[in-house]
């Protein structure tokens, strides 16, 4: 073993100041304390590691070709361990052996490394200095979480967006184009930091704060987001810190104890995917978790995060039968120190990344999940309508003849819709595991599928609620989306398919033009019914209310057209056709023709409006009309 180094010879080591702060738990750069760091002057790599249970660590890497590894040393008293090995240098690969007292030695990956090998391998790598050079200030100087800003969200999982394509630098150019012709105005990443096994989806996290090395480095990964925001495309990315894999080499007993997860199994093990829940009680681990919402935010200059699983972390009996978990402190069920830790991530973040989205995917009742923390909720700009989702997809997979017994799954979400702030998702969730895709999803022959996954688009385009698509969405797919197959670009060669990447592109295109279906989601004034009682013809319809312009949403979820259908409209007028989702140009049948406006009639008031239109209805479409030019 090689001689420990004098920890005081001015080797940048903590101060007394970091140390407190990460002991407290609110060391805000915590990238910069842990992990390895090129030492600037005089050559060397600084290693750091918490690990304050361990008898002995040994850091071991290439410099030497994985020979006898350098000693750390306990750094105070603060569980930090460091050393700098002179030979070292970015680039290499590296390991800690950490000792436990039992006297077992494990060779444990860096939790903070900042860089890694390309799975299945899994050492660290140490990182130099970033040499990317931003171009994107115009873009996060003008980036908003406000309600006033369109959200409109395109799920992407990165190793099968298109096969062959998987570098960051090839994603970067073709996804920015092809987002951009669709017009969505973000995509949401499925959780790009590295993770052991694939089909995982990048859900069990082992590397938190580094890139994934299977499409490219850190900084590939910094050029990939600069191009999309060249392109006006946001880019979010999930995030999980709910529970982590077992993987010995990882954080799971990272000294020899339970370190980053609970020592209780009915706390610290994840009943349904087979990992391990993050203990938050401990300051440090709160730590990790916070600094590390913020390195993706500052580093890699992402605008937002999507939180995976958040409802796992708000229960304490989340999948669990009594016996089997532990209740807080009151007697209750809800885990505090959880909602201590989102509260304490989205304050952060909301002082930290002015702008930044934070979006929880929480599927319960639990209440405020976007309000203010200092109103009692939990801080998050968006919350997945989880219910929507569920209700919606469960009428339109029903025969059209036994819908208008279940009128009331479209309507109910309405009587909530404003309580919180929502995103409203047809995720990589709902297509895979035997759920099939949206299109098979559908009842009826061909035809009638197509003409449900439009109307099912038109419907929820017009809703509020930020719409958001699992990649693929644009292509209809007869089969569910796996991972290892990609997804079928060919099928956009034929005309139903083609005909669905082109309403995509329409209802981007008129949201964009007409923010009545999206500037005011958060206010209960900008949502009115005209008909949400039609059950027996399967009818709806209502109107957005913008700041000066309206569009009314007409939705007929039969195969049976409807002639001579009157609604309501709040002025007379000619009102613009601005999407048929039965027009010939989305593969539809074309039953109103190329009509480009119809006339509401000032004679005739109805549904409480003072004029009406007298419309036909083609079967199985959305309708929206745009208000008259003033």
């Amino acid at each position: 073993m090689t001689t420990t180094p004098d920890l005081a010879g001015g080797h940048q080591w903590p101060g007394q100041l970091d140390l407190h702060l990460f002991n407290e738990g609110r060391h805000r750069r915590l990238w910069q304390l842990l992990g390895a760091h090129v030492i600037a002057s005089g050559g060397g790599v600084r290693f750091t590691v918490w690990a304050p249970n361990a008898r002995e660590i040994y850091v071991v890497g290439e410099w030497n070709a994985w020979g006898d590894g350098t000693p750390m040393a306990p750094i105070a008293a603060s569980g930090i361990w460091g050393a700098v090995v002179a030979d070292a240098e970015a680039g290499d690969q590296y390991k800690f052996a950490v000792v436990s007292h039992s006297g077992r030695t494990v060779m444990k990956a860096d939790p903070m490394a900042r860089q890694t090998e390309c799975p299945p391998q899994n050492s660290s790598i140490v990182a130099g200095p970033s040499n990317h050079q931003w171009t994107d200030n115009a873009w996060i100087g003008g980036r908003s979480n406000l309600p006033t800003a369109p959200l409109r969200i395109y799920e992407v999982h990165l190793g099968s967006w298109r096969l062959g394509v998987d570098t960051y630098p090839e994603l970067a150019g073709q996804l920015a184009e092809h987002v951009c012709a669709l017009g969505f105005t973000h995509v949401e990443l499925l959780p790009v930091a590295e993770h052991p096994f694939g089909g995982s989806w990048g859900y069990q996290v082992s590397g938190y704060y580094a890139p994934t090395a299977r499409f490219g480095s850190p900084d590939q990964f910094r050029a990939f987001v600069n191009v999309l925001h060249d392109s006006g495309i946001g880019v979010i990315v999930d995030w999980v810190p709910a529970h982590f894999p077992k993987d010995e080499w990882a954080l799971a007993r990272f000294d020899g104890t339970a370190l980053y997860e609970h020592a209780d199994p009915r706390q610290g093990e994840h009943p349904d995917w087979g990992t391990l829940v993050f203990n938050y009680d401990r300051n440090e681990i709160r730590n990790f978790l916070t600094a590390n919402a913020l390195y993706w935010l500052q580093e890699f200059h992402i605008d937002g995060l999507r939180v995976d699983a958040v409802a796992s972390m708000l229960y304490l009996d989340y999948s669990r039968e009594p016996g089997q978990w532990v209740p807080n402190r009151y007697g209750g069920r809800e885990n505090l120190a959880a909602v201590g830790l989102l509260q304490e991530v989205n304050t952060l973040v909301g002082t930290e990344v002015p702008g930044a989205l934070m979006i929880a995917e929480e599927s319960t009742s639990w209440p405020g999940v976007t309000h203010p923390v200092h109103d009692g909720g939990l801080g998050f700009t968006h919350k997945w309508n989880m219910g929507w989702m569920h209700d919606t997809l469960d009428y339109l997979q029903r025969d059209p003849l036994y819908r208008r017994h279940h009128h009331r799954d479209l309507t109910f979400g309405l009587m909530y819709v404003f309580g919180e702030r929502y995103v409203l998702p047809l995720s990589h969730d709902e297509v895979v595991h035997g759920k099939a895709s949206l299109l098979a999803k559908m009842p009826g022959d061909d035809w009638q599928r197509f003409a449900n996954l439009r109307a099912l688009y038109g419907w929820m385009w017009a809703l509020p609620g930020a719409p958001l698509v699992f990649m693929g969405a644009e292509i209809a797919p007869f089969t569910e989306w796996s991972e290892l197959t990609g997804l079928p670009w060919h099928l956009l060669d034929q005309a139903s398919h083609r005909g669905v990447f082109e309403l995509l592109a329409a209802l981007n295109a008129t949201a964009a033009g007409w923010p009545a279906v999206w500037a005011h989601d958060t206010s209960a004034a900008s949502f009115q019914w005209l008909d949400a009682d039609d059950a027996q013809h399967s009818v709806y319809a209502f109107i957005r209310h913008g700041a000066a312009a309206k569009v009314i949403c007409v939705a007929n979820f039969t195969p049976t057209p409807r002639p001579g259908y009157r609604i309501g409209a709040p002025q007379p007028g000619d009102w613009r056709v601005l999407i048929d989702t039965d027009g010939h140009r989305f593969g539809g049948s074309g039953y109103r023709g190329d009509e480009a406006t119809v006339a509401a009639d000032a004679g005739i008031a109805w549904q409480g409006q003072p004029a009406s239109i007298v419309i036909d209805l083609p079967p199985l479409s959305v309708l929206w009309l745009g208000s008259p030019e003033s």
